[in-house]
């Protein structure tokens, strides 16, 4: 697959390239960045996805102008914005907190980075109400912020930094404060109005659900390094490195033996994925998904412990002869027929795994 996505249809001429070169930030002994680059091409969504202190929100706030690297530069359609001050970037940003005006309007508050422009007030209360529009929000154009929803303000936000036009939009955790069904719609607003707007838009989180759901490519960090990056299926699919694969999805460590440029799991022969062992034994990363039961066989290996119901899916936790419990994502129907204390086969299907050293 590859690994630099055709921008949007819709981007627009505004929309540009972002390039973090070598980006170092160290903060006394603490190195929240180490050699961070990244490449964003116009138009395109990025969500930088991280454990709490990975680097991923100091990139943002360097990128932003609200912090300063270290060592290494910030481009942005080839200018040199390093040492630019933040409110010369041209640039949007939404926080996790709203950080709404609460004595103005909601359009008011759309318009306000317009009359910091000297835009006169005609022209900007036009920009704003169309940018409500665009979230979904222009029949609340005259209420104040006060009286909307969390989610509803959180809209408001994205509008007000859409308002500017700025040639690089930043959203740095802005669903964390909102509740599940909220999110998951605004989750979904914010990328179909990027796609409409054509943005170039950098997306911080620790939700890997919210990054696979709505960018272009996903960067995993740790220890203020990018692990990899790469688009939702292929990051989902083939993780680079142990600790992508453990941090994205949910894996099963099963013991495997590697001859030949497969892995023996379970009783069955599957394809490596690249960066995988060599040779010899180690633990095969085997997601829920990939584990497959059969009720039915004559040579069960293993036991069923118990059964969580999620809806259309189950996961059924079996005790494995001679391994660790290991989980298996299976359609709810086929998961009501059995029992704890039943005995399955339980075996792996031919989706490639990433097998490390154990």
């Amino acid at each position: 697959m590859t690994t630099t996505p055709t921008p949007p249809a819709t981007t627009t001429g505004r929309s540009l390239a972002v390039e973090l070169t070598d980006l170092t930030r160290v903060y006394g002994s603490v190195r929240a960045l180490d050699g961070l680059t990244l490449h964003i091409n116009p138009g395109e969504m990025v969500a930088l996805l991280g454990p709490s202190g990975c680097g991923k929100t100091t990139a943002l706030r360097i990128l932003a102008g609200l912090d300063q690297p270290t060592a290494g530069t910030v481009s942005v359609g080839g200018k040199d914005l390093t040492r630019v001050p933040a409110n010369k970037r041209d640039m949007g940003m939404v926080f996790q907190a709203y950080s709404l005006f609460p004595h103005m309007t909601v359009v008011d508050n759309v318009a306000f980075g317009l009359k910091l422009r000297g835009q006169d007030r005609a022209a900007r209360m036009r920009v704003a109400r169309d940018r409500l529009e665009l979230v979904g929000l222009g029949e609340q154009a005259d209420r104040y912020a006060s009286q909307l929803s969390g989610g509803q303000q959180q809209r408001v936000a994205l509008a007000r930094a859409l308002a500017i036009e700025p040639s690089v939009l930043l959203l740095d955790e802005p669903l964390s404060a909102l509740d599940a069904k909220v999110r998951t719609q605004l989750r979904d607003e914010i990328r179909r109005v990027q796609l409409e707007v054509g943005t170039t838009t950098v997306f911080v989180t620790h939700d890997q659900e919210e990054a696979l759901a709505i960018a272009d490519r996903v960067g995993v960090m740790n220890k203020g390094r990018l692990e990899q990056l790469a688009p939702p299926a292929e990051l989902y699919a083939s993780p680079a490195t142990r600790f992508v694969a453990e941090f994205v999805g949910l894996n099963n460590k099963v013991p495997a033996q590697v001859r030949d440029g497969r892995a023996e799991v379970l009783g069955s022969s599957v394809p490596l994925i690249a960066g995988s062992l060599d040779a010899g034994a180690g633990l095969a990363m085997v997601r829920p998904e990939s584990v497959t039961l059969d009720a039915r066989s004559s040579t069960p290996n293993a036991t069923v412990e118990s059964i969580n119901f999620l809806g259309p899916v189950s996961r059924v936790y079996l005790d494995v002869d001679g391994i660790d419990t290991v989980m298996a994502a299976v359609p709810s129907p086929v998961a009501v027929k059995l029992a704890p204390g039943d005995r399955v086969a339980v075996g792996v299907d031919s989706t490639p795994l990433l097998v490390v050293a154990a």
